[in-house]
């Protein structure tokens, strides 16, 4: 098995480097949180005090960031990722970050003989605990190859969704379409309470009418149809509104270099942004149903 370094150990990135030891990988891992490193060695990781430290000698190199800022500096800071790592290892990125900085440590691994994917997943917390997330991979073919395997052994599906940058076009893409769904799935919820309409049989005709999609018949917003959504522990993420927000404020930003137009994204832009301000930023995103409902002005 391979010696893979992992940085970035926060709620989806432990979970990840756990599920590379389980698959019988040599784990070197960082963060800057001592109390995460000190989770990811009790999981059988073994403790890096520096990203060069964690880079060293490895076979592949998995980055889980918060932002494009932090991505671009450990991967091109003078004792980061490109400047500490074994020729040949193979790097991925599963931050969600803009495409530009994506492209843009695309360019600096290129310039140093390196292959480098960007590879954001889908999942959240479950997901990356249990091993099942979506990868969506931005890179060459040869890069894609490379990875594979690896991000085999943290998720479910791996797909190769083109060049550089692609994998975080789509994370962007997709995580637009899942705010309006909720928002959309949210709203209908609420309607059909006002109208008295119960809300197990409202679940039962749209999850098999045209209504139906993700929102409803695997995530449901409200408690009840679907045992394990986070309606059903009191909207604990998750996927939290906080990093929902992220992912849309990255697309409204993505349509404005573009010139898309994306008018429901702007709009879910605002009432996940709404929702935040009034104290929503830790709750799931699907927890949008109490702003929608009135709920949550009740409960504040």
């Amino acid at each position: 098995m391979a010696r893979v370094a992992f940085i970035g150990l926060g709620n989806m990135g432990g979970p990840m480097a756990l599920n590379l030891v389980k698959a019988g990988h040599q784990v070197a891992a960082f963060d800057l949180s001592e109390d995460a490193r000190a989770r990811a060695v009790k999981g059988g990781c073994a403790p890096a005090a520096s990203v060069h430290e964690a880079v060293s000698g490895a076979d592949a190199i998995v980055s889980m960031l918060p932002a494009g800022r932090h991505v671009r500096s450990v991967y091109g800071d003078e004792n980061g990722i490109i400047a500490s790592a074994n020729s040949g290892a193979i790097l991925m990125d599963c931050s969600t970050i803009d495409v530009d900085s994506a492209r843009a440590v695309n360019k600096i691994a290129a310039d140093a003989d390196f292959e480098v994917v960007d590879a954001p997943v889908s999942g959240g917390v479950a997901a990356a605990e249990g091993g099942t997330l979506t990868f969506m991979v931005g890179g060459s073919e040869k890069g894609f190859a490379a990875a594979d395997p690896f991000l085999k052994a943290m998720g479910k599906a791996v797909i190769h969704a083109g060049s550089a940058g692609a994998g975080q076009a789509a994370k962007i893409c997709n995580n637009m379409l899942l705010g309006i769904s909720m928002i959309g799935t949210a709203e209908a919820f609420a309607l059909a309470d006002r109208l008295g309409l119960d809300r197990q049989r409202f679940f039962d005709i749209a999850s098999k009418a045209s209504g139906q999609c993700w929102s409803m018949t695997s995530y449901c917003p409200v408690p009840g149809p679907v045992p394990g959504s986070p309606a059903n522990r009191g909207y604990a993420p998750g996927f939290a509104v906080a990093m929902m927000l992220k992912d849309l404020k990255l697309a409204q930003d993505a349509a404005a270099a573009t010139g898309a137009s994306t008018p429901l994204g702007a709009q879910a832009e605002a009432l996940f942004a709404l929702f935040d301000v009034l104290g929503g930023g830790s709750k799931d995103f699907s927890g949008i149903f109490e702003l929608l409902s009135g709920s949550w002005q009740t409960k504040s």
